[in-house]
């Protein structure tokens, strides 16, 4: 993984939907160490960066925003039709919280999607939280109030939980056997060993 300019060492926690991502970073943040959210600043951004909004606008349409607020229905129609529709809007947001996330000054991230957008390369170690199937289902039919079936599809949207540990350097088993406490300490030790 690449070097970033300056020499505070970058650090990404991935994994899927319900693996515990949140968690873990709650976790960080209990140790002092504040974690850049991704999918957060995606919105905080659609929702407020002008040159986001033109570019999406130009892309989606005019009813992208109606009164300077973001239509989700008419994003959410747009990027359901078709896969050149998501890699175009993601070819609009995903440049801007880049260049958030560097502009942060923050050295962890979190990302559901690090390697599908190719965020890996912004950072010097990768941090993948994994948990079984059946737990991950489970946990996300419970938050999100949505069916077994609905779960699964969402689950395989995203890259194989297995493709995304080889390509990560630490990983995090989040279920409920393993100490999470222990392992994020682990972690930090060698990362700042």
């Amino acid at each position: 993984m690449c070097k970033m300019q300056n020499d505070r060492l970058k650090v990404a926690i991935t994994g899927g939907i319900g693996s515990g991502k949140s968690y873990v970073c709650q976790l960080l943040h209990e140790e002092g160490i504040e974690v850049y959210d991704c999918d957060a600043a995606a919105k905080r951004l659609m929702a407020t960066d002008d040159e986001v909004k033109r570019r999406l606008t130009e892309v989606i349409g005019e009813d992208t925003y109606i009164d300077g607020v973001l239509n989700k229905a008419a994003v959410a129609k747009f990027l359901l039709a078709s896969e050149q529709n998501k890699l175009l809007v993601n070819s609009i947001v995903h440049p801007a919280v880049a260049r958030d996330f560097l502009d942060s000054g923050m050295t962890w991230l979190e990302s559901a999607i690090l390697f599908d957008c190719g965020f890996q390369k912004y950072v010097d170690r990768v941090v993948c939280v994994t948990a079984p199937l059946e737990t991950r289902i489970r946990r996300v039919m419970q938050r999100d109030d949505i069916d077994r079936q609905r779960t699964k599809e969402w689950i395989a949207k995203q890259m194989d939980q297995e493709q995304v540990r080889k390509l990560a350097d630490f990983e995090i088993i989040n279920d409920g056997r393993h100490s999470l406490k222990k392992q994020v300490n682990a972690i930090l030790k060698s990362i700042y060993a």
